[in-house]
């Protein structure tokens, strides 16, 4: 009897495309099943990562970190009496909320930006804040 080869490359371990087809089957059914805001955070876990920052989840409160992800939003709240200018940064992760107080704009802080921050991280009413931390701008998201 004749033994026919199904397209199954040798040393693959029977499967068609070997390991790597299967990797990219799931790879790609995870995507399709995916929501959009998932792949979103997956997109910016990974590239915060190549930054070098911390993830926020992992901030510890008191100590300093460097964390880099998208503004989602950016507002004006006045502390105690003093104007401070509030933007929401997100990672993929978690959120944080970056503080500049004394101050009502700065160039360049809008929402969709990409921000890399860095300063000590506290907790303020059951969130993860820096005050006027140091900041890069990077390209937009």
């Amino acid at each position: 009897m004749e033994e026919v080869s199904a397209g199954i490359a040798p040393g693959t371990g029977g499967t068609p495309g070997g390991e790597r087809g299967r990797g990219g089957l799931r790879r790609f059914l995870r995507r399709m099943a995916s929501s959009k805001a998932e792949l979103e955070a997956e997109e910016l876990k990974k590239t915060s990562g190549d930054e070098g920052a911390t993830p926020i989840t992992a901030c510890a409160t008191r100590k300093r970190h460097c964390v880099a992800g998208t503004l989602r939003t950016v507002t004006l709240r006045p502390r105690g009496g003093a104007p401070a200018l509030e933007a929401e940064l997100y990672d993929g992760t978690d959120v944080i909320n970056l503080v500049w107080l004394g101050r009502r704009k700065i160039a360049g802080i809008d929402p969709g930006r990409r921000l890399r921050a860095e300063g000590l991280v506290s907790v303020q009413d059951g969130r993860k804040v820096m005050f006027n931390p140091r900041y890069e701008l990077r390209g937009t998201s």
